[in-house]
């Protein structure tokens, strides 16, 4: 099943890790499903790969060179970017398919003891873990790639020319650093307008470019985006995010009206707009905007894998949710509990909502400047 050899993976690890002298052990992090019946085949292909990578690695850890590679398996969260089990399982052999074999199938360590004892990670995983790695690796100083959802389709992303991802990153990144606002315009059909403006002001944006050269970061791999966290209003000023943001979901389109950077109604008479609508009243904390990102691998020729890992790096999307872990306010102590924490990107290309298109998106800067950035779904500064 692995598509890269074993001196692929130790050369995509020094690319992706530039090495420190301190670098002795990369942990393979991947969760197992709690419940049978929520099992799939690509998670089931998931687990497979993360067995036979870390097993190629182990074979050729001289090559990166490390110490030791580990394998660490863990009871599934239930949703992306929830926290962590207090422990995981250290794995010897393939990882089982259900969590109540994994006692037998390894021995429990605390999570803590592994993220003091790796330096290094890998987290090919069903749910998310990048919001509690990012939390993690600034306390221990390790290093993590986040690969929720990663597939074999995804390889060619893995080879992409990552100096040239990081140049056109950068490019935006500072420029959302910069800005006091975005106005993002979509289509819906091709002709009804919708508009938000997302307030930027008091936030740091970030460069997700593939690599991971600074101890205590953590992000996604594939990787290609800019992106913030618009203000949420915490220093007691109210946020200026506002507008109605469109959103496809099986072909049917729910309207959520924003105000002061929340969710607060959402607009619809199908399934998809009642059960938004029960989410958000369950769960206030889930209408949060949470980040607005701007990928760019789509230029470089990828496709869409139907996976939030690569598929958000093709474009515009904006999340809902947990803030925190990328500079926000929104954390786990907003939602009701530990199974309700999300961060949910909403991706606007076509293969993820063909009925909306973003007609166009203008920075205004503090000076009074403005710059459209993105034309008609392009980018206008490349």
């Amino acid at each position: 099943m692995t598509s890269l050899s074993g001196r692929d993976l130790a050369n995509l690890v020094k690319s992706v890790f530039p090495r420190f002298p301190e670098d002795r052990v990369l942990a393979v992090l991947v969760d197992v499903p709690r419940s049978p019946a929520d099992d799939n085949r690509e998670w089931k292909a998931r687990r497979s790969l993360a067995f036979e990578w870390s097993s190629a690695l182990k074979k050729n850890r001289a090559d990166v060179p490390l110490e030791d590679i580990r394998l660490y398996a863990y009871p599934d969260v239930g949703s992306n970017n929830a926290d962590l089990p207090a422990e995981a399982f250290l794995i010897d052999g393939p990882v089982p398919a259900e969590a109540s074999a994994l006692l037998g199938a390894g021995f429990p360590v605390l999570f803590a003891r592994v993220f003091d004892e790796a330096q290094l990670f890998l987290a090919p995983t069903e749910y998310s873990t990048t919001a509690p790695l990012k939390v993690a690796a600034k306390k221990h100083g390790f290093r993590a790639a986040t690969m929720p959802g990663f597939s074999m389709a995804m390889i060619p992303a893995l080879q992409v020319d990552y100096a040239e991802v990081a140049r056109r990153v950068e490019a935006i990144r500072s420029r959302l650093d910069e800005a006091a606002e975005a106005v993002v315009r979509f289509l819906l059909d091709g002709g009804l307008e919708y508009r938000v403006r997302f307030d930027l002001r008091f936030r740091s944006a970030h460069a997700s470019s593939g690599r991971f050269p600074d101890r205590g970061t953590a992000g996604n791999l594939p990787s290609g985006e800019a992106y913030i966290v618009p203000y949420e209003g915490e220093r007691g000023e109210p946020s200026r995010t506002e507008g109605v943001l469109p959103v496809e979901a099986g072909g049917e389109v729910v309207l959520f009206q924003i105000s002061a950077n929340k969710a607060v109604q959402v607009y619809g008479e199908g399934k998809a707009a009642a059960a938004e609508r029960e989410r958000l009243a369950r769960e206030p904390a889930y209408g949060n905007m949470a980040e607005l990102g701007f990928g760019v691998l789509a230029d470089f020729g990828l496709a869409p894998a139907g996976e939030i890992l690569l598929d958000e790096k093709l474009g515009l999307h904006v999340a809902f949710g947990r803030s925190e872990h990328f500079g926000g306010a929104v954390g786990p102590k907003d939602f009701s509990s530990p199974a309700e924490v999300v961060h949910l990107d909403r991706i606007y290309i076509p293969a993820a909502q063909p009925r909306i298109s973003v007609h166009s998106v203008v920075l205004s800067y503090p000076d009074g400047r403005r710059e459209e950035v993105m034309d008609n779904g392009a980018y206008t500064i490349f």
